[in-house]
């Protein structure tokens, strides 16, 4: 039977009755409550891999000894119940649209919105950012950096392999100007500082300055990224006390959350990879949290206490 390794994966290894198979069949053997049809959902989603490759083909025949892992979770909650063809299109026309700001043979600069994935995941690997552009634009697509799902703001894609290497080599040196976007609760003391904590027990640092502190107990602030961890400034600014609103995960409820979380990916800076040229493009806040800001820039609410610092980010 399979165990799970969290609330939403299962692994477990093929068994002797399981020979002969199809893996539709041995997912829905094994998995606890789990059809063949979802079985055959989750394949189409590409949330099942077995022996280490993402594998879709429902009908496969199965091996003893062969160990599968099925990722079920928000992916597949959130998918039709019709696999193929039909599905994508009709999945791919319901997600927020993208923006290209920019784009060249070695390069594509998109402006991501929120609810939107940025690249693959191991629940999915069907209606991303990255896939939509594959399709979109022809040739190959190579992730340099991703935005989390709620994020919304700047990316860039490279489109060779020697853009995705100098790309990349920049992201891992801090060599890009990546700049947020975010609406804290409470009120930061201090006008600018750096915060240097660990994150997933690697060193990340985060430059915070304060733009515009509002009446409601709230404070929009810029964030420039050094270091580049998942969910950094989520993490340093609960660190703070003073969580990004709409933070579901390291934040806490206020009278005033925006719509979705309050975190923008808003200037992203490099040399292009090809020619040196510089290049910098900005983006400003989208609707969405531009009509969120206005209102608290009008609003009279009771002022929020500062979030203790004691609580574990983790």
């Amino acid at each position: 039977m399979a165990q799970p390794a969290h609330s939403t994966r299962f692994r477990f290894t093929a068994r002797k009755e399981d020979q002969g198979l199809r893996l539709d069949q041995v997912l829905a053997a094994n998995v606890p409550g789990l059809s063949r049809r979802q079985a055959r959902v989750l394949l189409d989603l590409g949330g099942v891999f077995v022996d280490g490759a993402r594998v879709k083909v429902a009908g496969r025949t199965m091996r003893a000894g062969q160990e599968i892992i099925a990722h079920l979770g928000g992916a597949l909650r959130r998918a039709t119940k019709d696999v193929g063809e039909a599905a994508r299109a009709r999945d791919e026309a319901s997600l927020p649209p993208h923006r290209i700001v920019f784009q060249d043979d070695d390069l594509v600069i998109v402006d991501k919105p929120a609810g939107l994935v940025t690249a693959p995941t191991p629940e999915s690997d069907r209606n991303n950012l990255a896939e939509i552009l594959r399709r979109a634009l022809g040739g190959e697509i190579f992730v340099v950096h991703r935005l989390d799902l709620d994020t919304s703001g700047l990316l860039v894609f490279a489109r060779t392999p020697a853009a995705n290497r100098d790309l990349s080599e920049r992201m891992r040196v801090h060599a890009v100007d990546r700049q947020y976007l975010t609406v804290l609760r409470g009120a930061p003391p201090t006008e600018a500082r750096t915060i240097d904590v660990p994150v997933g027990g690697r060193r990340a640092v985060t430059h915070l300055s304060i733009v515009e502190r509002l009446p409601v107990g709230a404070t929009l602030a810029r964030c420039r990224l050094e270091t580049g961890r998942t969910h950094q400034i989520r993490i340093h600014m609960q660190h703070l006390g003073h969580p990004v609103l709409g933070d579901t995960r390291y934040g806490v409820p206020s009278p005033f959350d925006p719509p979705r979380l309050a975190l923008h990916a808003t200037c992203l800076g490099f040399p292009h990879p090809r020619t040196g040229d510089p290049l910098a493009f900005e983006s400003p806040l989208p609707a969405d949290l531009a009509g969120w800001l206005d209102g608290l820039r009008a609003a009279r609410v009771p002022r929020v206490p500062r979030v203790p610092t004691d609580v574990n980010p983790d």
